[in-house]
């Protein structure tokens, strides 16, 4: 069954730009990027880069970076923007490089559209280097697993619902239809522990500009996580 990307990659392209949606251009890009900036990454893996914006942040850095996606409309894109950079076809769950390849691995807000969640982080893992970062932007397991709803009396809340419940559920905006994927934290948390990494580092970003009613919003329920892993010294 399609999970929708192939389907909405003209419209993601279209929604992206260069300057991001907001989560990205007012929540994450900036803890992102400061947790990269003067430590010294020589190689990087963009894991499900898209269209390749966030790949293009890093090597404005001087990190030599490698972003992998399994949607051709999105690489195309990717190396159309990009045509001095290396954007190849493959899949989480199956990378095609070599144990210990890169000193830095991304996965910016992919977790969600990753369907072997089981597979993929054992193999974000093997490539990365022994003392390399491994650095997570995903969307927090409350807000994949609620939604905001109005009473009657045009009361706004916000209701989770089946927290501890693994799914995949259909996420629709300005076009985009794509599979999400819900899990709980410990899943997740679990399986990173689970390969021996360190934690580093961990946040939720606040917004630091954006619409004033979509900040307050968030000030309620905030979408977004951050973690940094270490994979310990041979």
């Amino acid at each position: 069954m399609s999970n929708g990307w192939d389907e909405s990659a003209a419209a993601w392209i279209a929604d992206m730009g260069e300057a991001g949606d907001f989560g990205r251009a007012c929540v994450l890009d900036a803890p992102m990027l400061v947790r990269l900036r003067g430590r010294d990454f020589r190689r990087a893996l963009d894991v499900g880069c898209g269209e390749g914006r966030f790949c293009r942040m890093v090597r404005d850095l001087g990190i030599e970076t490698v972003g992998i996606d399994p949607t051709d409309a999105l690489l195309r894109r990717a190396r159309a923007r990009d045509p001095e950079g290396t954007y190849i076809p493959g899949h989480a769950e199956a990378l095609p490089f070599g144990d210990g390849a890169f000193d830095l691995v991304v996965s910016y807000l992919t977790l969600i559209d990753i369907p072997d969640i089981r597979a993929a982080i054992p193999e974000m893992a093997r490539v990365l280097a022994p003392g390399g970062t491994l650095l997570i932007a995903n969307l927090t397991s409350f807000s994949t697993a609620g939604g905001w709803s109005e009473d009657a009396d045009g009361v706004r809340s916000f209701r989770i619902d089946g927290y501890l419940d693994e799914r995949a559920e259909w996420a629709e905006w300005h076009g985009i239809r794509v599979h999400n994927w819900h899990r709980p934290l410990s899943l997740y948390m679990n399986l990173l522990l689970g390969q021996g990494l360190v934690l580093r580092h961990f946040d939720e970003p606040m917004p630091h500009g954006g619409d004033p009613a979509r900040v307050a919003r968030y000030r309620q329920v905030p979408w977004f996580l951050m973690m940094e892993w270490e994979k310990p010294a041979a």
